[in-house]
């Protein structure tokens, strides 16, 4: 397919004949647009003709023309993670391309024609001409443009927030992935391990034992067990201390190498051991340590079961508060390190893929602010996600979050040690649709979110950057009643 601004000779004047005012008043957008106007219309344009499945336009062409669809129909799409989307389609009576005062300047995606069209095609240069010489007219298309940026404007804003609750879904599925595949897996050698416990019985019932022996071997296993200041051992030494307690147990005719490893789990020493022998006779020590090594297995199991079940916990709590899906819409007086916790719990997954350092430096006496929660949320996350992205191109970084009191306001202080943004876009940053991001990866409406919600708690957002330190600073008042 080739866009229309391709072909050698896209228009054919004499097809004019067949646009009259009469057409363009059944336009509702022109009805009331007088008919020499409307002539004066037709006079400056020019008429095209497409086929089903040709381009008018394509992504990236400049916006130099406006359109006025007479017959057929037309659809704008756009490509996104590699998949095609539909932004609006236009058929008969619809206006499209450049009107007055648009600050559009290339395509943001490609009008295919759907079916064959007779398209009437005016020049950016005689509708600029109109603004001076039409002032009913020019009312007009103005009319349309408006309804144009608010329709498509609440088209992305609704594309932002599913771009964003895509990403923050993935990142709530790895976090939730790992402690729920590590229940099951415990669960599963926990029900085989209890399997064991009738074999073991039938062992320990023949155990002739003192009853104080007994006492001193329960008494020292729950010293151990309840030992104060046990070190987290690394690889190298946690495989020596293996070693070590599994040449006592070979010296003591036990050659199961399963008994080191949990007992250096459980945080037995050679000592230990040695004092656990004096209470238990030779002929029965075997099957006694099996006993204990199978009890710290178990134990060991139902913690790892308990701990990844808290993380779960803590998660659904991360999310419960970072939707806030529990309260109502109306402004409360929250803990803006709250929120802004739970936005880093809910992008985590990024941020340990993109190998990001976290370093908080918050003032926790800061009081709580009068805001809504949820929006606040929104600005952490849209912040923080550019941040991430930003750095990802040195497969490392540094994401430093400072809040403060500044009088009667907040100050949050966001910055990353990524390329920085370049000169020529910091004024433009924070417009609608503007992105540096390549075609699919972003709308250009984040930060204009941002924008929006920060100046709905009266307050401000701005950006300083230079390479490798580039800082958002965001404040508003304490006592918001917006």
């Amino acid at each position: 397919m080739n866009a229309a601004s391709d072909k050698k000779n896209p228009a054919n004047p004499d097809l004019m004949a067949v646009v009259t005012v009469e057409q363009l008043k059944k336009i509702d957008s022109l009805k009331n647009v007088p008919a020499e106007q409307l002539q004066w219309l037709i006079d400056q344009s020019e008429c095209l003709q497409l086929e089903a499945g040709e381009l008018l336009f394509k992504t990236g062409d400049p916006v130099k023309n406006t359109y006025v669809i007479i017959e057929g129909k037309l659809r704008l799409n756009f490509s996104q993670n590699g998949k095609t989307r539909i932004l609006a389609e236009f058929e008969s009576g619809s206006i499209t391309g450049y009107l007055p005062f648009s600050r559009a300047t290339v395509a943001i995606g490609n009008s295919e024609c759907i079916k064959k069209s007779s398209i009437m095609v005016c020049t950016f240069e005689h509708i600029r001409q109109a603004i001076s010489k039409h002032y009913e007219l020019t009312e007009a298309l103005v009319h349309i443009m408006t309804s144009r940026v608010r329709d498509f404007t609440a088209l992305q804003q609704q594309n932002e927030k599913m771009i964003a609750l895509g990403k923050l879904s993935a990142s709530l599925a790895h976090e939730l992935n790992n402690p729920a595949a590590a229940i099951s897996r415990d669960a599963d050698a926990l029900i085989k391990h209890v399997q064991c416990y009738p074999k073991l019985f039938k062992q320990l019932v023949g155990i002739s034992m003192k009853e104080e022996n007994a006492d001193m071997v329960n008494n020292k296993i729950f010293a151990v067990a309840n030992r104060p200041g046990k070190q987290v051992l690394g690889m190298m030494e946690r495989s020596a201390k293996e070693e070590e307690l599994a040449d006592w147990l070979a010296d003591h005719q036990i050659t199961n190498y399963d008994f080191a490893e949990s007992l250096v789990e459980a945080g037995f020493i050679i000592d230990d051991l040695d004092e656990l022998a004096q209470y238990i006779p030779a002929d029965y020590f075997n099957q006694v340590m099996t006993w204990i090594s199978n009890n710290i297995l178990t134990e060991k199991m139902i913690m790892d079961i308990q701990e990844a079940s808290r993380r779960i916990s803590s998660l659904v709590g991360s999310v419960k508060n970072y939707t806030h899906m529990d309260r109502g819409s109306d402004k409360q007086f929250v803990d803006i390190h709250a929120g802004i916790r739970s936005t880093l719990i809910m992008l985590n997954h990024k941020l340990k893929k993109s190998n990001i350092e976290i370093v908080e430096d918050f003032d926790i006496d800061i009081p709580p602010v009068n805001a809504l929660p949820g929006e606040l949320n929104q600005v952490w996350t849209n912040i923080i996600d550019n941040a991430i992205d930003a750095m990802e191109i040195n497969g490392k970084g540094i994401l430093r979050i400072k809040t403060e009191q500044d009088c009667e306001f907040i100050k949050v202080t966001i910055t990353d040690n990524g390329p920085g943004i370049p000169e020529v876009f910091k004024t433009q940053i924070f417009d609608p649709f503007f992105t540096t991001k390549e075609m699919g990866k972003g709308t250009g409406l984040g930060l204009d979110v941002v924008t929006r919600i920060v100046q709905q708690h009266k307050g401000s957002v701005r950006v300083n950057s230079i390479p490798a330190n580039t800082e958002f600073i965001i404040c508003f008042p304490l006592n918001s009643d917006a």
